[in-house]
């Protein structure tokens, strides 16, 4: 088959780093434990995993004729995406700000970090926590500070009405509680 109808670069490198859109401000707000997600991610693998595909690469490559050897193509296959990873990983902790939302705890007013109830056009109640880009999981109702529906609530009170304006038209967001995580410390304390 001719390389015009393959995917692969012709050096067979997969440098492409991940396309991450660009920060508002530059700045990458992460919580306290996700951050220490990230650190521990980047720590797994550069301890761990890197360290056995690069075993299994090396044992492979003892074993002669590389070009059909099935553990060698994918242990080095897996080596660059770890190696991407590694490298995704890193700039995104040197950007890093953390910002623990626990200082906040007891205010009724929204920022980075706080869980919110809301009720959308009078009658669905939402529940979400605003977290950083890189820790946000949309199946446990966490969104990125980035994202629409938190930068409208954002700085908002209990009780505030906010808009937020969407392709099918604005939607009105009234504001019904406010929380924020306890200090790590008395979690720590507590157990």
């Amino acid at each position: 088959m001719s390389k015009a109808f393959t995917k692969e670069s012709e050096s067979g490198d997969d440098d492409d780093e991940p396309i991450v859109p660009p920060l508002p401000g530059g700045k990458n707000y992460i919580t306290p434990l996700g951050y220490r997600a990230l650190r521990d991610e980047l720590l797994q693998l550069i301890d761990e995993e890197r360290p056995k595909i690069v075993d299994i690469v090396h044992w492979a490559a003892s074993n002669g004729d590389r070009s059909e050897n099935g553990d060698y193509l994918y242990g080095k296959k897996r080596l660059r995406e770890i190696d991407r990873r590694i490298r995704f990983l890193t700039k995104r902790l040197e950007i890093a700000e953390v910002v623990d939302p626990s200082v906040h705890l007891g205010s009724d007013q929204i920022f980075f970090g706080a869980t919110v109830t809301y009720r959308e056009d009078g009658d669905v109640e939402r529940t979400i926590t605003i977290m950083g880009i890189d820790e946000a999981d949309s199946a446990a109702s966490q969104v990125s500070w980035i994202a629409p529906v938190a930068r409208a609530l954002l700085r908002a009170r209990i009780g505030d009405e906010v808009a937020l304006p969407t392709p099918g038209g604005t939607r009105h967001l009234e504001v019904i509680d406010v929380r924020y995580p306890a200090p790590q410390g008395a979690l720590e304390q507590e157990r």
